[in-house]
């Protein structure tokens, strides 16, 4: 039976705007192992979203101990899985909603996979996310430039420009594009 390790108090926010609360789950699979997965519940009141297995343990104790370990970040990507499934094998007997992880998918993840939501951060302060970005290497920036759609360059073109501009490029996407939606 599927239960509840952590319900999360800091909503998860989508790139348009999108509240979920999120909460960790687990349940005992056949083999004696635990497996761990994520839900995510829309605050508008639709149907509840989850990810596909997150994690393995050995035990109830240790899917526990991973749930309580999860950050906004991780939450903030697992969140983005579930609601951009890859494509899934079929799975074999019928199961209770809700009661595990989506199935696993079979193809590889997008090409640019960010490691934060500069959205989500620059509501907590611009200079926060300047600080965050500052510490992150180019490559990142791009890829965070990519996924969010932050600039009409090429990723080829902007492979060669310093970090220092890559990191007023995304700041200045964000303060615009948050600016804009506020009117």
């Amino acid at each position: 039976m599927a239960e509840v390790f952590v319900e999360f108090s800091e909503p998860v926010i989508t790139k348009d705007g999108r509240l979920f609360l999120a909460r960790a789950c687990g349940s005992e699979l056949d083999r004696h192992l635990w497996q761990g997965w994520l839900e995510f519940v829309p605050s508008d009141g639709g149907p509840p979203i989850r990810s596909a297995r997150e994690t393995t343990q050995p035990n109830r104790q240790d899917t526990e101990y991973w749930a309580t370990g999860l950050t906004p970040v991780y939450l903030e990507g697992a969140l983005k899985r579930a609601l951009n499934p890859l494509r899934f094998s079929e799975g074999t007997g019928a199961e209770r909603a809700l009661d595990g992880p989506a199935p696993e998918a079979e193809t590889a993840p997008p090409a640019y996979e960010s490691v934060l939501n500069p959205f989500s951060v620059y509501r907590k302060g611009e200079s926060l996310l300047r600080s965050q970005l500052s510490a992150l290497s180019g490559w990142h920036l791009v890829n965070i430039i990519e996924a969010y759609g932050l600039s009409e360059q090429r990723p080829e073109e902007l492979e060669s420009v310093p970090a220092l501009v890559l990191v007023e490029l995304i700041i200045s996407a964000v303060r615009e594009r948050t600016t804009a939606g506020a009117d």
